[in-house]
């Protein structure tokens, strides 16, 4: 083991609210020095408002904090550092338009008499050949994907010499190879006698990496116990507070004879290239791809948000122009992005605000809005998704992923569009949510609704879909009926990106 030593944590009843909402009710937890220590539970369960305190983003109400036996008094983002604490939140804080190296190393110069000495970027080269990831450090943080973007976050806190780093579902941008290459890392920062808080709803990865695991549920500790005396489902039944049998709900079969919604013919764009695709009414088609696949190009092609080079997209039957943003909301095609906080949400907004934004004029009159017709049906959406806290005008900002998730279902799904494109729909969000979300996606589809679902969960694209298209490439290289499909075969198509058995699209 290493001179590095990770620091020990302890708290002792500790409260936390967020204006009615109890995040956490007397939360005791001990954080044993160089261990992988994970914090699980539902969206809105506490975990990352834990995980916040230690990295002293957020002061507790109520309660004792200590670090290596020292009160953690007047704790903040500073102070957490200087006792070697640093957090990876969910929520990145990169400076978009400075390059990676400069971003790792911001605030931790070396300098003398004030003047900077020695270069950034062969420090950052030095940080990054031990650990691997592959990402220059001479580009703008804005050039990078979101995957990307999650790694620079890591390398800040290893710069920093963070002897205990709270990590906040750090794999929920990544491929599973991504994954699972962070994972190691984490092992080997462990092994280094590094201490990691990890909050995560990928249950197969904490119990593939955790040596302790804290469930919670409704801001309290369940327990706390080794993480070789759980399993999945023991996980499931304490975050839950009962079994949940089976993950994925059954998907009802397309009716038949149900017509062709939405129909593309050799569309192209910067990345997708001659993609042909038909989806039919009340059917859902999953998109499986690699990372840089193309998958969510296409998305931004149908929805209108990428210029279509070539190509031809029909609605109902009926040749559909290159369509802007709006043109395609008017025409009831719509998109949830991947990215929720950045693309999808107005968090300086509430939950109403950001729920009837797209379809203010159903609620105006004479030059204004009707808030009680406004008011009456949000909350109907609130009722229908269970978004919890159930408050109409709700400050979304402070709200769970998960609860966040659905608010941006509602605010797409309010009124019956004819097609959704869902990028990522369950990302970032717990299995109780989950449930939540899948039943929605099939209630859209049972009312008439064509849905294209992509997911780099392929577990989920097969079982939340009726066909399954493989994109690969910019391409999509093969499609099946989800039901004659596993998961092997379809990375198989995925690694090979080229057309087998599998029937045409």
């Amino acid at each position: 083991m290493s001179e590095v030593g990770g620091a020990r944590v302890e708290l002792r009843d500790v409260s936390k609210r967020f204006g009615a909402t109890q995040a956490l009710r007397n939360v005791s937890v001990t954080i044993e020095p160089g261990r992988v220590h994970a914090l699980v539970g539902e969206n809105g369960a506490g975990k990352s408002t834990l995980g916040k305190i230690i990295g002293g983003v957020y002061v507790l109400d109520s309660g004792q904090m200590s670090v290596d036996g020292t009160d953690a008094t007047r704790w903040d983002p500073p102070s957490a550092l200087r006792a070697g604490i640093a957090t990876i939140q969910q929520e990145l804080s990169l400076v978009p338009a400075q390059t990676v190296a400069e971003n790792v190393f911001l605030g931790i110069e070396q300098s003398r008499f004030g003047i900077l000495q020695g270069s950034v970027l062969d420090r950052y080269d030095r940080l990054e050949e031990s650990v691997g990831f592959e990402i220059p450090g001479d580009v703008t943080v804005q050039s990078l994907r979101l995957a990307d973007q999650q790694k620079v976050e890591i390398l800040r806190a290893l710069a920093r010499n963070a002897r205990l780093i709270v990590l906040d579902e750090p794999t929920s941008s990544l491929s599973r190879d991504e994954s699972d290459r962070l994972l190691d890392l984490m092992r080997g920062l462990r092994d280094e006698g590094r201490t990691l808080v990890y909050v995560s709803h990928f249950l197969d990865e904490v119990l593939s990496v955790a040596d302790t695991v804290t469930v919670m549920r409704d801001g309290q500790v369940v327990r706390t116990g080794p993480a070789q005396d759980e399993t999945k489902d023991s996980l499931i039944e304490g975050m839950l507070g009962q079994n949940l049998e089976g993950s994925f709900p059954t998907l009802p079969p397309v009716p038949d004879g149900s017509p062709v919604v939405f129909e593309a013919e050799g569309l192209a764009g910067e990345v997708p290239q001659n993609i042909d695709l038909a989806v039919y009414k009340g059917e859902i088609v999953g998109l499986a791809g690699l990372v840089g696949s193309g998958r969510t190009e296409l998305a931004r092609l149908i929805a209108g948000a990428d210029r279509v080079t070539s190509g031809e997209m029909r609605l109902d039957g009926q040749p559909l122009p290159p369509l802007s943003s709006r043109q395609a909301i008017d025409r009831g095609i719509v998109m949830l992005p991947e990215d929720r906080q950045s693309l999808g949400l107005v968090l300086t907004q509430n939950l109403r605000e950001n729920v009837t934004l797209p379809r203010l004029k159903s609620f105006r009159q004479a030059g204004r809005i009707l808030q009680k017709a406004e008011r009456l049906s949000v909350a109907g959406v609130i009722k229908r998704l269970g978004i919890i806290p159930a408050r109409v005008d709700g400050e979304l900002r402070v709200y769970s992923g998960g609860n966040q998730q659905k608010a941006l279902f509602a605010k797409w799904t309010m009124e019956q569009p004819r097609l959704i494109v869902l990028d990522e729909p369950t990302r970032g969000v717990d299995i109780g949510a989950k449930q939540g979300i899948y039943d929605a996606i099939i209630e859209v589809a049972a009312a008439g609704s064509a849905i294209i679902l992509i997911s780099s969960e392929l577990e989920e694209v097969l079982h939340m879909s009726h066909r399954v298209a493989v994109m690969s490439g910019g391409r999509i290289v093969a499609c099946g009926d989800s039901d004659e499909l596993t998961v092997d075969e379809v990375l198989e198509h995925l690694f090979k990106g080229a057309e087998s058995g599998m029937n045409p699209v």
